[in-house]
């Protein structure tokens, strides 16, 4: 397993590198930190899903709970620490750049309860970025998850070598980010409500700067560079 690798070509979605990677028809699947749900109404979309999405800030959980256009999802004030589901109850887990929020101490403690709610044979699918690439440049002025990103990489390996999960595959791929003007950055990246930034005057006006050294005439798009790591549990454990 590699945390990166220099000269990534592919430009794709989490979107489509998840279809390419797993069918989800007539499947049982957890998603372990939904956030805003922007990727769970594609995962619920098709014949036969059923979508466990579970979300830690109870501010964004209560807006997605409130939605009436789901209805084959169960939105859960829930973390991957304590997954409230059966055992062997789930054919895929989904954890869409949310393992590297997870608190480093309980990331062991996640992935065994991911374990545990997955049948046998069942797959884990988890996206995370990689450190590096202009956007993350910006990001780092006053959000550096270099850290924590590691330290999801290591916890991932780590699970590997113990046998709880089996390698399937690692794919690696730019993303697109794409921003209209730096008041939807602001909005969508310093204003989330899962994280409390508080940027001093002068780190808000570099990091305007720096964005802005971005934008376009169709505003400012990144390619965020992202690694995939498909886990499967043993059948026979």
């Amino acid at each position: 397993m590699r945390i990166a690798i220099d000269g990534i070509t592919r430009h794709a979605t989490e979107r489509e590198v998840l279809e390419d990677a797993i069918a989800l028809d007539g499947k049982a699947i957890v998603e372990l930190g939904c956030g805003r749900a922007e990727l769970t109404r594609h995962v619920a979309h098709g014949p036969g899903r059923r979508v466990l999405a579970l979300e830690v800030d109870a501010i964004q959980h209560a807006r997605n709970a409130a939605r009436t256009d789901l209805p084959n999802v169960e939105f859960r004030l829930a973390g991957a620490e304590a997954i409230p589901a059966a055992d062997a109850s789930f054919d895929v887990a989904l954890m869409f750049k949310s393992l590297h929020h997870v608190p480093v101490e309980a990331m062991g403690t996640a992935l065994h309860e991911i374990r545990r709610v997955l049948k046998p044979g069942g797959l884990l699918f988890v996206s995370e970025p990689v450190f590096a690439g202009p956007f993350n440049d910006i990001l780092r002025l006053f959000h550096d998850e270099q850290r924590v990103r590691a330290a999801a990489f290591d916890a991932l390996r780590a699970a590997v070598r113990e046998g709880y999960f089996e390698l399937v595959d690692e794919v690696f791929f730019n993303a697109p980010y794409v921003f209209a003007d730096f008041a939807e950055f602001e909005r969508r990246i310093i204003g989330v409500t899962h994280t409390v930034h508080r940027l001093t005057p002068e780190v808000h006006a570099e990091v305007a700067r720096r964005f802005a050294s971005h934008c376009g005439s169709e505003g400012a798009r990144f390619a965020s560079p992202m690694r995939v790591d498909l886990l499967r549990r043993p059948a026979a454990r």
